[in-house]
């Protein structure tokens, strides 16, 4: 197993709560993390549907295990079960009496606010790190392409038993994108939605423009925006919404759209192999995307809110990609896909230090090697040089 990062956190909850909730899409290492971190604990999966037909049938009884704490995975096929929860933390407490996991939001973001609130911690686990490669040992030599191409999914990073990436995606894209939205969403034409999210993976690092995104998909507004949102509760995408502050210049309001895995997005716009990436004309935009995604995920395995927005002012001409928050100040960066910095990569840094002078840009170009990537990663005001 390779070790993660929100280990400590993780930890953390477990001595504070008596339920401890980790939530992020499927295959993220929720289970494997779950299982390393409390090995002493019962472990029981509502994914196998005997199990679920037993905790459905008698709840009381599903739980009733002595005291014998207990993992529950795959929880938000019976976000009910959070009720019965409830009433055996409150008649006995306990400090991480249930850890459970999850790979899709609404239903079981309704249950915790409803039975859980104030007796559960909860995280978000997002898919393998450029530190938790880097500590592992792993992917020393990888290039930009090979990290953009294969990805972070744990299971193409298991030595011996790593999968062959574009086989992968194909498998995890019928496997779960599409079962776990339809259980979200009455989605009746497949393909079309297969051509939407192929879509919206080549808008990736851009402003999301619902109105074309549907037109192009061939599907009404309202149901883009639905089919968007079941993507965003199932942690496969997320926005990245645009500061505002106290600058008088008109600002877009317009968020932008990334995926929690670049991999699945490389792949769904089409990329196979790694020697396809360089030439591609949306490497520039794959490139953001790991980047946001790596600075989400520092942040969110710290236990912070992912705490971070870009800048575009109306006409364009003063933009930066990712703004970080840390300790009350803005820390701008500028993302490039090329392996040779350039001054010239500053020139909307330097326009936005002008007009919010406490911040301390900084640029994120390619051409670094992963250990230093890892180190630039990290959630601290020096990331880059």
């Amino acid at each position: 197993m390779i070790p993660r990062a929100i280990h400590p956190f993780v930890r953390k909850l477990a001595g504070f709560y008596p339920v401890v909730t980790i939530l992020g899409p499927r295959q993220s290492g929720k289970t494997t993390l779950a299982k390393a971190l409390f090995p002493r604990h019962e472990y029981r999966s509502l994914e196998a549907e005997d199990i679920l037909l037993a905790a459905r049938d008698d709840p009381r009884g599903f739980l009733a295990n002595g005291t014998k704490p207990m993992v529950i995975d795959e929880v938000q096929r019976f976000p009910a079960l959070l009720a019965y929860i409830q009433e055996m933390v409150d008649a006995d407490g306990g400090k991480g009496r249930f850890v459970l996991t999850g790979s899709q939001q609404p239903a079981l973001a309704a249950a915790i606010g409803e039975s859980l609130a104030g007796r559960t911690g909860i995280c978000e686990l997002l898919p393998l790190s450029l530190a938790e490669l880097a500590a592992a040992g792993l992917a020393a030599g990888a290039s930009r392409d090979t990290l953009l191409w294969r990805g972070f999914m744990p299971r193409l990073w298991a030595g011996d038993d790593a999968i062959d990436p574009p086989a992968y995606y194909r498998d995890y894209f019928q496997t779960y994108v599409q079962r776990d939205v339809r259980r979200l969403v009455n989605i009746q034409d497949l393909d079309t939605f297969g051509v939407f999210l192929r879509l919206l993976a080549g808008r990736a690092g851009q402003l999301l423009n619902r109105d074309s995104l549907a037109r192009d998909a061939g599907i009404s507004v309202p149901t883009a925006v639905k089919w968007l949102n079941a993507l965003e509760a199932s942690f496969l995408v997320f926005r990245l919404r645009p500061w505002h502050g106290n600058l008088s210049a008109r600002q877009i309001k317009s968020p932008k759209i990334y995926f929690s895995e670049p991999g699945l997005a490389a792949w769904l716009v089409g990329i196979r192999d790694a020697s396809q990436i360089a030439a591609h004309p949306l490497v520039g935009s794959l490139f953001e995307n790991l980047v946001v995604a790596e600075a989400r995920k520092s942040r969110l395995n710290r236990g912070l809110d992912p705490d971070m927005w870009f800048y575009r002012n109306a006409k364009g001409t003063v933009e930066v990609d990712l703004l970080l928050e840390d300790a009350g100040r803005l820390h701008p960066r500028e993302i490039k896909a090329s392996s040779t910095y350039s001054g010239h990569f500053r020139k909307g840094l330097a326009a936005f230090a002008e007009a919010v002078p406490a911040a301390a840009p900084k640029t994120v170009y390619a051409g670094r090697t992963l250990g230093d990537l890892a180190v630039d990663f990290r959630d601290t005001p020096a990331w880059c040089p």
